[in-house]
């Protein structure tokens, strides 16, 4: 666990450099990140290089015994090129060229800009690919940040007809693909087709899946040229690139493969300010802390990219500029979002960035000095952890291990959701951080994975709102001997976005959950279905309210499955068939963590009901407590625990990890289990 600082040393006289590094180091900084948006200043003029200023840059950081991580700097071409090569800039759905001036202004497609990148990148890792202090490189910065995934130049329109050429062999097959014969869209070449944008109504469905799809793989192609010319001249380094929150528009699962670290770039307060999936209450209830899970949907998220490797390559420091509203932290919460990371598995915790830039774009934007070099509230809670982390026990050997839950997360999913949504407030990953939180509030840790990661080791797998089930993972699921919950739209659709034989998940699994779905129902902002139980005391009685979206389903006469709680007018919400639940529609928090726990039981995983805003990891033997809740709570401590960092109470904005080992089935003991749940009813009371 090592902490890490963004530096632009271009933007800062050189005779500071000296004493930035020095005191990057007393600080307890170990890994910095530069260069990522210098090109202009390595390469002035075509082919010209200007590598002086970046080898003292280099040298001064190692002289203080500092790592860095060298970023390849395409993210922000520079004005010659665009000059020489006005095809390298993207054009926007509306035809509009987007101009010089900021950063992200290229086309993935565009050839010339694959190869100026590549000359950049050969040059940069021929100079410094084996530089002791060199330790890491990343690739680019954001990919596809400021909408630029997508682009509707020529090279791209010609990409695409070549991608579909190769992907359907023949324009009879793509007709039959997207349905052409419907308002007589029937194609005769690839030449027919254009981008499917544009049109007095939406385009085809399959037309637009496709050109995503297509949008994705040129992303690929182009971090795979950089990371093929780094494994060439940086043998032995990581490679890794530096993902964002709530951002999906390429599949960074298979990004995953040609990298050696997944990192991504953390901003709490931001996120919660503009994630279109929560609530205003929520926005307010956690606009200083953060929403209690999203940093940690991230975390695991991307802990599944790379096989376990993961970094935060920027730690929200201080109030950033870029959100509606741009909050101050609660003071500690600093300090806990970095702990709650290397909770979660992170390697690196890098701080953006050493020092807030008085001037351009990003001068409102916070580091962990401020602009005239007075180190920041997030620079002493920074220095706050590097001191903890140097006082840890040896013992405390935070290891990384599978949890009990997996969370299947598809980006293929988000896209034919964001195509064909039936309804304004459908979001895949709102659909799927639901559930997540949902499940972490009952104290479990998840594991988020890709549709084609190995299952076998999990107790419980969720799948919900994954559109369509490949035959691959529909079989992988039914060879499991873990619980699997399937939420609301899952095995909806074919992998062309029709709809899938019996509408909606059945025919996907065959017997092992048999469950037509009829029709599906999309419900407005505030029209609620009251959802009652079905036997027992509880006959009729109301559970919850089920909203925004619910599949209608229909048991078969001959149907194995029993209905657990319908919707008042009849329709099956919450269906079992043996380890399999099927929950047919999105309800209230209180009735999602109940059907969970009925899950999580049947999977004999204990679960908790935490405290407002307390959320717990496990880490090998060891537990974190992470609190952002308003009042201050008990950790589900046994009494006389002994603890490395915080009490058996803690407040808001604080953290606490203790020993708590495993038995040898890798589970809690039952003893603690049921210390944990009466620990957390009586904080909860």
């Amino acid at each position: 666990m090592r902490l890490g600082v963004c530096y632009y040393p271009e933007q800062w006289p050189r005779e500071q450099w000296a004493s930035d590094a020095r005191r990057m180091r007393e600080l307890g900084i170990r890994l910095v990140r530069i260069a990522e948006f210098a090109w202009a200043r390595m390469e002035p003029t075509p082919g010209q290089f200007e590598w002086a200023w970046l080898d003292d840059a280099i040298a001064t950081l190692a002289a203080e015994g500092l790592k860095v991580v060298l970023g390849t700097p395409t993210a922000a071409p520079p004005a010659w090129l665009v000059q020489q090569h006005p095809d390298v800039l993207p054009v926007d759905a509306h035809g509009r060229t987007k101009a010089f001036g900021s950063r992200r202004h290229y086309c993935f497609s565009s050839e010339a800009f694959h190869a100026a990148s590549e000359r950049i990148v050969t040059a940069m890792a021929q100079r410094y690919g084996q530089h002791p202090a060199v330790v890491a490189w990343q690739t680019d910065n954001e990919y596809g940040c400021h909408d630029t995934v997508l682009s509707y130049s020529p090279a791209a329109l010609a990409g695409f007809r070549r991608w579909l050429a190769q992907r359907y062999g023949s324009i009879h097959a793509l007709n039959a693909a997207w349905g052409t014969a419907f308002w007589s869209l029937q194609a005769n070449s690839f030449d027919d087709i254009g981008f499917p944008v544009g049109q007095p109504t939406g385009a085809l469905p399959t037309h637009a899946l496709d050109f995503r799809r297509f949008a994705s793989d040129e992303v690929l192609r182009y971090n795979r040229m950089q990371v093929r010319v780094l494994r060439e001249h940086a043998p032995g380094r990581d490679v890794l690139h530096n993902f964002m929150g709530m951002f999906g528009e390429f599949d960074h699962h298979a990004m995953g493969a040609d990298l050696d670290v997944a990192a991504w770039d953390n901003y709490p307060l931001g996120f919660t300010d503009t994630a279109p999936f929560i609530s205003e209450a929520d926005r307010l209830s956690w606009a200083r802390t953060g929403h209690p899970d999203i940093s940690a949907f991230h975390h695991d998220l991307y802990r599944g990219i790379c096989k376990g490797r993961w970094w935060v390559m920027e730690q929200q420091a201080g109030p950033v500029n870029w959100a509606h509203w741009n909050a101050m932290p609660l003071p500690g919460m600093v300090r806990t979002w970095t702990w709650e990371a290397f909770a979660h598995g992170a390697e690196v915790v890098s701080y953006f960035r050493w020092r807030q830039l008085p001037y351009a774009q990003e001068q409102m934007h916070s580091g962990l000095h401020t602009p005239d070099d007075v180190r920041d509230l997030g620079g002493e809670e920074a220095a706050q952890v590097a001191r903890e982390l140097a006082a840890l026990p040896d013992d405390a050997v935070l290891a990384s291990a599978t949890a009990p839950v997996a969370l299947v997360f598809d980006y293929s999913a988000k896209w034919m959701t964001d195509i064909v949504p039936q309804g304004a407030d459908m979001s895949y990953f709102g659909q799927v951080f639901g559930a997540y939180s949902a499940l972490r509030q009952l104290g479990l840790d998840v594991d988020l994975v890709g549709p084609d990661a190995p299952l076998d080791a999990y107790r419980m797998v969720v799948v919900t709102g994954l559109t369509h089930l490949t035959p691959a993972l529909s079989a992988r699921l039914q060879a499991l001997s873990a619980v699997v919950v399937l939420g609301p739209r899952t095995g909806s659709k074919t992998e062309h976005l029709g709809l899938s034989s019996q509408r909606a998940g059945a025919a996907p699994l065959g017997s092992a959950m048999h469950l037509p779905i009829t029709a599906v129902d999309s419900m407005r902002p505030g029209l609620q279905l009251p959802v009652v139980g079905v036997s027992g005391d509880e006959l009729g009685q109301p559970l919850g309210h089920g909203h925004q979206w619910r599949d209608l389903a229909q048991l078969p006469a001959d149907s194995a499955a029993r209905v657990l709680a319908r919707y008042e007018d009849g329709y099956p919400a919450w269906v079992q068939q043996g380890r399999w639940f099927r929950q047919c529609g999105m309800v209230d928090a209180p009735l999602q963590a109940r059907w969970f726990t009925e899950a999580a039981r049947l999977a004999d995983l204990p679960v908790v009901n935490l405290p407002a805003g307390l959320r717990l990891r496990r880490r090998g033997d060891w537990l974190f407590a992470v609190h952002r809740g308003p009042d201050h709570v008990q950790v589900p401590a046994p009494a006389g625990t002994s603890f490395v960092l915080g009490d058996a109470r803690i407040g808001p904005a604080q953290v606490a990890m203790w020993h708590a080992p495993l038995n040898a089935a890798g589970a809690v003991s039952r003893t603690a289990a049921n210390l944990v749940a009466t620990t957390a009813e009586e904080a909860s009371a």
